[in-house]
């Protein structure tokens, strides 16, 4: 760990540096919304708005090269399309009466599909692999400004409405008989799920972004008996991913999100293994 440090503070590396700045800053709020999702169990539903976010990034690119608007960027449309997905989601799951699971297998599918047919028509070349699989070496101090907007924002909601997004987690319908507009709340805390998507794209990528928002709190769960504890404990474990990730990467010379996940996937079924052996061992 102390060779990967003295690394991140080689003058000649700020991209590097700046990589390891919004990989913690960001797990702020990948621990934060991450805690929600895995109690809450949506992970489907963060992946449905996931994979609509390209569709958003195709629109987008295309509006920029193909229409002229220089103003759009891919995060714009990534942002756009990753909310609405995440009020139809929630819609759904509330007050539709169509089988809940087709429809987000709809939004996921047709999300990726109108995203490549976009890119199909717009004039030009576009390497597509750092949004399916994220470069965090690309991170720009705009990305970095977003980061700390978004850690800002969902911390003060969370201490806010801490108590009644609790409820909506653990019981919707017993909050709802308390007064709590559960139905609100369960939207609000998905769309903040979808802004927090939209940053992991930049980590991550798309095809990975469930991983790195839920492993981290599920390995916190293992060890944790509250919710608050439980966000703590998955910030850290995302910090330590992310900067291990980007070391081994570096020196392996190979992609850092892929790395990043792959860690935190060993690590999860690390814990999960040792959890099981001592069960056995004790009821043995």
């Amino acid at each position: 760990m102390g060779d990967v440090l003295n690394l991140f503070a080689n003058p000649d590396l700020v991209f590097l540096r700046n990589a390891l700045l919004v990989g913690i800053l960001a797990s702020i709020s990948f621990g934060v919304i991450g805690t929600y999702v895995v109690t809450r169990r949506i992970s489907y539903l963060a992946g449905a708005i996931s994979h609509s976010a390209f569709g958003g990034i195709g629109a987008a690119l295309y509006m920029n090269k193909a229409l002229g608007f220089s103003s759009v960027q891919p995060i714009h449309g990534a942002i756009v399309s990753a909310l609405g997905a995440a009020v139809i989601t929630g819609l759904v799951s509330l007050y539709a009466k169509e089988r809940e699971d087709t429809v987000i297998g709809a939004i996921w599918a047709v999300g990726m599909a109108a995203g490549l047919l976009f890119i199909d028509i717009t004039p030009g070349y576009f390497e597509i692999s750092s949004f399916l699989f994220g470069d965090i070496l690309l991170i720009s101090s705009q990305d970095i400004t977003m980061v700390v907007v978004l850690d800002l924002v969902i911390l003060l909601i969370t201490f806010l409405f801490f108590n009644k997004l609790l409820a909506v987690c653990f019981d919707q319908e017993y909050a709802g008989l308390r007064g709590v507009n559960s139905g609100g709340f369960y939207i609000l805390l998905l769309c903040l799920t979808a802004l927090t998507i939209v940053l992991l794209v930049r980590i991550v990528g798309i095809v990975m972004v469930i991983a790195l928002l839920t492993l981290p709190s599920a390995i916190a769960g293992k060890f944790t008996s509250s919710m608050g504890k439980m966000m703590l404990v998955s910030i850290f474990f995302c910090m330590i991913f992310n900067v291990a990730g980007l070391g081994v990467s570096y020196y392996a010379g190979v992609s850092s999100g892929p790395t990043i996940i792959v860690i935190a996937g060993i690590t999860y079924l690390t814990v999960i293994s040792i959890q099981r052996i001592k069960a056995l061992v004790q009821s043995g």
